[in-house]
This record gives structure tokens, C-alpha cells and sequence, in this order.
């Protein structure tokens, strides 16, 4: 069983803007879990309030219709689940397994709340980081809807 020898948040992702005392202050703020492989993370459904820091390892994140399991995508280190529920709290939109161990640090909004009124100026630089994300992850989604929508013109006017 893999154990961390001391938790720490890298400078990567959207941390990779915060100084070097500002990550080791924010580490405080939240919770640093193991994950083993084929754990689950995140329940489809299930409420969500919290941002999900992968530190290291490998994640699937996946739905589950009629029995079938439907890849959506897959997340490393450096990478983030879960920044939107920080504004606005719902329901998970997918399952979230481990593929290998991960190492992951788990915050909910209330520690990025005390955290934002303990030190503003580094929590600002963590926000701009998860809007950031958020931003590209919109893009990347608007993209890929706008190439869909194209082909199905397109297929559309072939027949």
C-alpha cells in the first residue's frame, strides 16, 4: 500500500502560480487522500461541494447508462474535478474511478472560503487558476460541439 511521506501540493495545475508558502499554507485548507486503484472518487448523482487536486496518478471519468460504462475522459496530475461545484454546489455528472494509486487533495468550499479570508491575495491567484481551467475545459467542449454540429450539417446535406 503507496502512503504519502509528506503531503505536499505541487506547483502545477492551477497551484502553479501560488508561492511556494502559499501552496504549503493552502494544503491545510483541505484534505490529502490516497486513492488505490479501482477506487471510486466520485458517485454519479451523488452531491458534490469540493475540487478534487490530482497530485499524482491516473483517473477515469466515466457515466454509467443501462449497464454500459461510457468513457468521458481521463484526468492526471496537475488536473482538477470538481472546480464548478465550488460556486455552485449539484449533483456529480459522472462516476470518477482510480486506474492506478492517486494521490489527490480534496477541498470543500467552506476550507476555500477560510482560506480566501486567511491569505486573499494568494486565494486570488488559486481562483483565477480554477476559472482558468474551467475556461479551457468550456472551450474544449464548445469545440467539440461546434465539430459535431459541422459533420451532422454536413452528412445532413449529403443525403
Amino acid at each position: 500500500m503507496n502512503a504519502f511521506s509528506t503531503p505536499e501540493l505541487p506547483a502545477i495545475g492551477i497551484l502553479a502560480s501560488l508561492e511556494d508558502e502559499d501552496r504549503k499554507l493552502l494544503g491545510n485548507y483541505g484534505e490529502f487522500l490516497p486513492l488505490q486503484a479501482d477506487e471510486t472518487l466520485i458517485t454519479e448523482g451523488e452531491p458534490q461541494d469540493a475540487i478534487y487536486f490530482i497530485i499524482s496518478g491516473l483517473l477515469h471519468v466515466h457515466t454509467l447508462e443501462d449497464g454500459k460504462r461510457t468513457l468521458l475522459g481521463r484526468v492526471g496530475a496537475g488536473e482538477t474535478l470538481g472546480e464548478v461545484n465550488i460556486f455552485d454546489p449539484d449533483q456529480a455528472s459522472a462516476n470518477v474511478t482510480a486506474k492506478e494509486f492517486c494521490q489527490i487533495w480534496k477541498a470543500r468550499r467552506e476550507d476555500i472560503e477560510a482560506f480566501l479570508e486567511s491569505y486573499p491575495s494568494a486565494a486570488g491567484q488559486l481562483l483565477i487558476g480554477m476559472m482558468a481551467s474551467v475556461s479551457k475545459r468550456i472551450r474544449k467542449a464548445n469545440a467539440r460541439l461546434s465539430a459535431t454540429e459541422l459533420k451532422a450539417a454536413i452528412e445532413h446535406m449529403w443525403k
